[in-house]
């Protein structure tokens, strides 16, 4: 009961499904993408949540509907126990003061017309936090914070660098004083020493501030060191979830092996040694994914169980950690 108490957002079968047309003109429906199916999770307060995947598997989908900049197809989403998909428009206006996102490109995510001051100062100025004069002494301070020169307050996003231009992203989301920040692959589009300045940065900005993360990522050698915990989707399903320890120790499910295999260590002699797993084919369409278990075309162990009944996201006996759930019928085995 003490667990569930700590949980600032719990995710329960959350469904998002994009319908499609037969024609440009049309409106006969012609099925629909099934980008997130029925999945569930939770976050405790103060910890950092990876979620990992391939790309279109449904990651940032789910990181906008439980924003609702898109709307679920079913499901919930329940912040502090108050259901966000059930928040009339001023419940969702205060409530987005509290939940803010990085998105993943630096460059789309800023308006090209708008200085800096105008973008971080933003938030205040539409939730009416201060005058201009108490808002712009705010975002001065919100650039110092994230390590930026608050003399640049007048220049446009073009004057800056990629690395910087996160800063005033992850600037802007803290504008509020947010207790959960939604991380749309913050550093995917960066390179890799900026990679460790922005994540070292926000490392030091949870400390801080107290903040709790959902950080969606598809390079799990990133997600390893800043995640408690971590889950792993595939084709709009979670198939795993564990302590980051236990999940890169001990994966029990083939798509996470297969990831994990992908990962360079950074070691010459054990990386020249160890076997490297290659998942053959591609993935599925979402349109019409395959029957059972989503992965089971791929899977090196697939059997005939696999393509008829699919596999529930449980704890198996394999696995002695705690919260570590696989949704597969051979989980452990090797391949």
């Amino acid at each position: 009961m003490k667990d569930n108490n700590n949980r600032i957002l719990e995710v329960k079968n959350l469904k998002k499904y994009f319908n499609l047309r037969s024609g440009f003109l049309s409106h006969r429906s012609a099925g629909s993408i099934k980008a997130v199916d029925d999945i569930s999770f939770y976050i405790k307060k103060g910890e950092t949540f990876g979620l990992v995947g391939e790309s279109g598997c449904g990651k940032s989908t789910t990181s906008r509907v439980i924003l609702r900049l898109t709307n679920p197809t079913s499901g919930q989403a329940l912040y502090n126990g108050n259901d966000i998909f059930k928040m009339n428009n001023r419940q969702m206006f205060n409530t987005r003061r509290d939940i803010q996102i990085i998105f993943q490109d630096p460059y789309a995510s800023l308006s090209p017309r708008m200085t800096v001051g105008d973008i971080i100062g933003e938030p205040l100025e539409i939730h009416r936090i201060g005058d201009k004069k108490i808002r712009r002494k705010k975002v001065k301070e919100l650039l110092k914070t994230v390590g930026l020169n608050p003399e640049h307050i007048n220049r446009y996003p073009h004057e800056f660098s990629g690395g910087q231009r996160q800063r005033i992203g992850i600037a802007r989301a803290l504008a509020l004083t947010p207790k959960l920040i939604l991380c749309d692959e913050p550093v995917s589009a960066l390179d890799v020493s900026v990679q460790v300045q922005i994540l070292n940065l926000m490392n030091s900005l949870q400390k801080e501030f107290d903040l709790t993360y959902l950080f969606i990522a598809h390079d799990l050698s990133v997600v390893k060191h800043v995640s408690n915990r971590v889950a792993v989707m595939y084709l709009g399903k979670i198939v795993e979830v564990a302590e980051s320890k236990d999940l890169y120790e001990k994966p029990l499910h083939p798509y996470t092996m297969g990831l994990l295999s992908a990962v360079p260590i950074p070691d010459p002699e054990v990386e020249r040694k160890r076997k490297r797993i290659i998942l053959q084919g591609d993935v599925p369409s979402p349109i019409s994914p395959p029957n059972g278990c989503r992965f089971n075309p791929r899977c090196p162990n697939a059997q005939e169980i696999c393509s008829r009944e699919e596999p529930e996201l449980k704890k198996h006996a394999i696995s002695s950690a705690e919260g570590h759930l696989a949704a597969c019928f051979f989980a452990g085995k090797p391949i």
